[in-house]
């Protein structure tokens, strides 16, 4: 029997972890925690998984909804196989690392100890790395007859590293698409896809409630920037741009200077800092064993500024930049969050954002704010006018809806799960997928619902 059983995220964006039982072969899927969430709230329910068999844990990607519980689940199962790809194993490293020191400032409870520097060292020694499409088994410990699993990583096109997995077990075949993305980025190329139909399809379905021609390409998205940001430029003003340090860091910057480049964006000083020029060392080291749009092209060798070596902010505003900073979603105390109070107040600056908000976060409020709205990013701020020009972005690394049902139509299942996204998401993704095809059938990942295939 094959059962599938979310003990995290499911019908929500965070914490991201799946169970899955193969005969007795306890495999799983990704173990994130909720960025949103603090103390027990943030990670998986590991509590529904205390009495089952757990023998391998198989992570897509190094984004922290999908990664960033690793540590407890090894308090919880200390004989836990973990196995990655070679560059989500090297970017693990960077940003367990980094989380360490923001959870000792949010958790302040006695319903865990966070993890040290230390337990990440020993964590990542412990993890195992396979090349993407080079098959390999996992096998449970008790040896429990037919248990025998065939894993295969599939480039995701999603970041650095990211991959979606094929799982076979006695000829019945699962796919878990992760964060998958089927349009290439400035440097990231598209997601491969298996050769062959499967049986289940675990499917992502972050942008399935949203418009398609709203998501332009990466290309005409990076003209309509350009567009904005030469009439803030070219008017003396400065534009803040908050980016998660993986993925959207490399991913912007890299558009940027190379807009610079082709004379399309007035050049001026680029500013970033923290984990992300760490993680821009990662991209080009891989650059030669991963697909990318040009693998000759460094992140790392951009002319960039370090804004930790500025001591006050008002010296963005003494001539026109450009200031790279995470987090994203300019969550409180990050740089982006500090910077963007002080930008908020700048009548000829900007703050463009360029993907997806949380509507709990202070992204989401100050994204859907313009100049001349009174803000208050969170309950302990101050009440803000919106004095600077406020422009939204969609650089997407996940698939558009269509994208995503076209991986159903090219792997033809008999069964998919839907995750990875809210209601209306996959209400709009459940739908269109049973007009094209009434045979197929769909259910939803919920946290602690059961769901067996035979």
């Amino acid at each position: 029997m094959i059962s599938f059983l979310p003990i995290g995220g499911g019908n929500e964006i965070g914490a991201n972890s799946y169970y899955l039982n193969f005969n007795g072969n306890g495999i799983i899927l990704d173990c994130g925690i909720h960025p949103q969430k603090t103390g027990l709230e943030s990670l998986p329910n590991f509590e529904l998984i205390k009495n089952k068999t757990v023998d391998s844990c198989l992570v897509s990607h190094a984004h922290q909804d999908h990664i960033g519980s690793l540590p407890f689940l090894v308090k919880n199962f200390p004989y836990v196989k973990i196995i990655t790809t070679p560059q989500t194993r090297a970017l693990a490293e960077l940003t367990l690392h980094n989380s360490v020191s923001i959870l000792k400032k949010e958790i302040e409870s006695n319903e865990f100890e966070y993890y040290s520097h230390d337990e990440v060292d020993l964590l990542i020694r412990m993890i195992e790395y396979k090349e993407y499409q080079n098959e390999f088994e996992l096998n449970s410990y008790h040896q429990q007859k037919e248990a025998k699993v065939n894993c295969t990583f599939y480039d995701a096109g999603h970041i650095l590293g990211s991959s979606s997995i094929l799982l076979e077990n006695n000829g019945y075949k699962i796919f878990y698409t992760g964060d998958i993305n089927l349009t290439p980025q400035t440097l990231q190329s598209k997601a491969v896809l298996p050769e062959t139909e499967i049986n289940t399809l675990i499917l992502e379905t972050t942008y399935g409630a949203t418009d398609s021609e709203s998501l332009l390409d990466w290309n005409s998205e990076s003209m309509r920037l350009a567009v904005e940001a030469n009439k803030i430029l070219n008017n003396g003003g400065s534009i803040l741009i908050p980016v998660f340090s993986l993925g959207k860091m490399q991913e912007i910057l890299a558009t940027i200077w190379l807009l610079m480049q082709k004379r399309k964006l007035t050049t001026v000083d680029i500013y970033t800092g923290g984990l992300g020029t760490k993680i821009n060392l990662a991209y080009d080291y891989n650059r030669f064993v991963v697909n990318r749009v040009d693998k000759e092209f460094e992140v790392h060798s951009i002319p960039q500024k370090n804004y930790y070596d500025i001591s006050n902010p008002e010296e963005f505003f003494k001539y026109p930049c450009i200031v790279l900073a995470s987090s994203g979603m300019m969550i409180k105390g990050t740089a982006s969050y500090n910077f963007a109070k002080r930008f908020l107040k700048q009548k000829d600056s900007a703050i463009f954002t360029v993907g997806y908000m949380d509507t709990k976060t202070p992204g989401y409020i100050i994204s859907n704010s313009k100049s001349g709205d009174k803000v208050q990013p969170t309950d302990f701020d101050e009440v803000t006018e919106v004095n600077c020009v406020v422009k939204n972005f969609k650089f997407s690394a996940h698939s558009r809806r269509e994208d995503l049902l076209s991986i159903v139509n090219r792997l033809n299942p008999d069964f998919v799960i839907l995750t990875h996204g809210d209601e209306k998401a996959m209400d709009w993704m459940g739908s269109s997928i049973l007009k094209k095809n009434r045979k197929i059938k769909i259910q939803t990942a919920e946290v602690g619902k059961e769901i067996k295939f035979f």
